[in-house]
């Protein structure tokens, strides 16, 4: 079951498009991170999806509903954080709670009894009385975020919602966000830091220059674009020994410091062997030498400038 289907879905500004012809479909109760560089057309797909507003072309049905038909029946169950700052200078953090719940109807007992326990799971009970415009960036979004779970929702779209964040904080609002999709809750969800999208989605889509280039769980987008590692090898002593490996083919050599050689390659196993036949040969001590699969972010990075390079390339 999926709670967001989507098809050659378009959004044009004049003869600029931002969103191009997209085709997406997040399955229900799971984490879909929205991942791309600025200006890729992510918050313009989430306003679209949220019904915020209207596309130029192409179906979405977002919850079983005709989200281009019946906007307003899409709002009622779905909750949303977009990425700019949105608080109540003059209201203190526990009463910015209890606004939201009313403003869902949300009936008094409940509203009491869910304030309590985001108060206590953001990490705001120390500051609920404290009024938003004395609270930090971090703090603020903090009460941005945690007012939405006011509501009773089933989709959730979160807008690059750890922005200003501590470390602690974040990890806190990432493991409460996987908390609440056990429950039954699916995430949309967008971020331009490649680690939180590892640790929380089920699934992640590419997005650059509003078309989508890329879709699938973190595990198999590294194993499809991610055959290139690293191998790093710290020296005892300084020496540059980077013209050692000149004749070994099929990888990228970096010399980073006095004692620090770095080699990409796709053929790791291969080269590893080289390496070390060369460095015994040579009779050059290795403090450290490990091999280092590629990261998330890095396939993201290759997968990008791919499709900008692909690009180009057909417009010449």
């Amino acid at each position: 079951m999926y709670s967001i289907e989507v098809n050659s879905l378009s959004k044009s500004y004049g003869n600029f498009i931002a969103v191009d012809g997209i085709d997406l479909k997040v399955e229900s109760g799971k984490i879909f991170g929205f991942l791309g560089p600025n200006g890729a057309g992510k918050t313009t797909t989430i306003k679209l999806l949220t019904t915020l507003i209207p596309p130029s072309s192409g179906k979405m049905n977002i919850l079983g509903i005709d989200g281009v038909k019946s906007p307003l029946e899409v709002r009622k169950r779905i909750g949303v954080v977009l990425q700019q700052p949105s608080y109540e200078p003059t209201l203190s953090v526990e009463k910015s709670l209890e606004k939201y719940g009313m403003m869902w109807n949300v009936d008094a007992k409940t509203r009491k009894v869910r304030v309590e326990e985001l108060l206590v799971a953001f990490d705001l009970a120390d500051i609920r009385k404290k009024k938003n415009d004395d609270l930090s960036i971090g703090q603020r979004r903090r009460v941005q975020v945690s007012r939405e779970f006011m509501h009773d929702m089933d989709l959730l779209f979160l807008d690059e919602p750890t922005v200003g964040l501590d470390p602690s904080a974040r990890r806190g609002l990432l493991d409460y966000i996987k908390s609440r999709v056990r429950d039954g809750l699916t995430v949309f969800f967008t971020t331009h830091i490649l680690e939180e999208a590892e640790y929380l989605c089920d699934k992640i889509a590419i997005i650059n220059r509003g078309k989508i280039i890329a879709v699938d769980t973190p595990e198999v987008l590294k194993s499809k674009f991610g055959r290139k590692k690293t191998i790093k090898i710290h020296l005892d002593k300084r020496q540059d020994i980077s013209s050692l490996f000149g004749a070994i083919p099929g990888c990228i050599i970096e010399h980073d410091s006095d004692t620090v050689v770095t080699i990409h390659s796709d053929q790791s196993e291969k080269v590893l062997q080289n390496v070390l036949q060369i460095l015994a040969s040579n009779g050059i001590s290795v403090e450290d030498l490990s091999v280092v699969p590629t990261s998330l972010e890095e396939i993201f990075l290759s997968v990008v400038k791919n499709s900008n390079e692909s690009n180009n390339s057909s417009g010449k």
